[in-house]
């Protein structure tokens, strides 16, 4: 069965941009005085583009996807996402313990005021989407790590935005789990024509997965540099070409790092 996102982008207008971080700065109150995190932010994403942000720890990443997410309000600049609130999926995966996977999933539906007469066979939809059929009655502390974010992406296309954030997915997975997840994500992205904007400190993971890597530089964060991945999905971590435009983003990323000072 196509997927409903898949089905709503054909009946939405079209837009250029899924995503528009229009000149945006954030700072926040510290006894010291105010703390400039993000300054003068100017990126767009493309309908259908999968953009990841790369920066050192601290550069403001997952504040700028709080903000695009609306969570927060930026303190200067201006944020539009044409397709509605973006779908947001965190390095935990924040699943209720005393449901089901698929009752988690169910009241994702449930808020975006699905009936509930077709809740199941949607989140059932869903689980098969991410490949964890049969799974609808298993609980939380049945599924591994790596099941648990299967089931917290599912609950994300839940909630049927055309634009998914996420905020370092992966980082807590074992290597083997976090490269199978990579090849599912690429899948349900190219199959659901999502846009996503995914955070990481990851540089082969960014390179891996995007068609577009954006490197923040260290705070306050600002645009340092942009890549175009210009070469075919689906992407090994070992492809030659992934590793070598790592290892020419990484030396961008310790300059900045350099110049900024931090460790």
């Amino acid at each position: 069965m196509a997927s409903t996102l898949a089905k709503a982008a054909v009946n939405t207008p079209a837009v250029d941009h899924a995503a528009r971080i229009d000149h945006v700065s954030k700072s926040f109150a510290t006894p010291a005085g105010q703390q400039l995190v993000l300054e003068d932010i100017t990126l767009d994403v493309a309908p259908g583009e999968f953009v990841t942000l790369l920066g050192a720890s601290g550069c403001g990443k997952s504040t700028l996807l709080n903000l695009v997410a609306g969570l927060d309000r930026p303190t200067g600049g201006s944020i539009e996402t044409p397709g509605g609130r973006p779908a947001l999926m965190f390095q935990e995966h924040a699943l209720f313990p005393w449901l089901t996977a698929g009752k988690n999933i169910e009241l994702a539906l449930r808020l975006r005021g699905v009936p509930k007469a077709e809740r199941r066979g949607e989140a059932e939809r869903l689980l098969e989407l991410v490949r964890l059929q049969g799974a609808h009655t298993k609980r939380v502390h049945e599924l591994s790590g790596g099941m648990r974010q299967r089931v917290a992406l599912a609950r994300a296309l839940a909630q049927d935005s055309s634009l998914l954030l996420m905020d370092e997915p992966f980082a807590a997975l074992d290597a083997i789990t976090r490269d199978v997840l990579h090849d599912e994500l690429t899948r349900i992205w190219r199959e659901t024509e999502l846009s996503v904007i995914f955070v990481t400190h990851n540089v082969r993971e960014a390179v891996r997965l995007a068609e577009r890597v954006v490197l923040l530089s260290s705070r306050p964060g600002r645009v340092a540099r942009e890549w175009r991945v210009d070469f075919p999905q689906p992407r090994r971590i070992e492809d030659p070409e992934v590793a070598e435009l790592s290892v020419e983003i990484t030396e961008e990323l310790r300059g900045e790092i350099r110049r900024h000072g931090q460790h």
